[in-house]
């Protein structure tokens, strides 16, 4: 993965360090995709307090029920993808935004070839261990 460090006119001492001294810029085209099976994969960028993720599903991909500790904002880029959370159907299309609360069970299904946004707070630690299973069809 390409990362730059990017000078900040504004870098300007604060309690924390300098302000924008550890700012980093991500390019997606430059992010690692990283292929979980043959109909979803992702690009990830964790910080120190968020996860967020590019996510690509094939039509027909099913992410089974699952539910994690992490609060979770998806945005629709591409496609329809069929949400079922905490009990209550939605599809998201191009441009729609849902939150999804910690804690909730949710399961997702592309109705189209999708590519979506994902933000997770706190990171996600089973994404960095490799302990998520449920996506990678095990």
């Amino acid at each position: 993965m390409s990362i730059r460090r990017v000078s900040n006119p504004y870098d300007t001492p604060h309690r924390h360090g300098k302000i924008g001294s550890a700012m980093q810029l991500y390019e997606w085209d430059q992010v690692e995709k990283e292929q979980l099976s043959p109909t979803f994969a992702r690009q990830v960028i964790h910080g120190e307090n968020i996860t967020v993720a590019r996510v690509y599903l094939s039509k027909g991909c099913f992410v089974p029920e699952h539910s994690h500790h992490n609060e979770q904002i998806s945005m629709m880029e591409q496609g329809r993808l069929k949400f079922v959370i905490g009990g209550v159907e939605k599809v998201l299309a191009a441009g729609e935004v849902v939150r999804i609360p910690p804690h909730v069970p949710h399961s997702a299904e592309a109705l189209d070839d999708c590519v979506a946004v994902d933000i997770f707070s706190p990171p996600r630690e089973d994404w960095k261990s490799g302990d998520d299973a449920y996506l990678r069809g095990k």
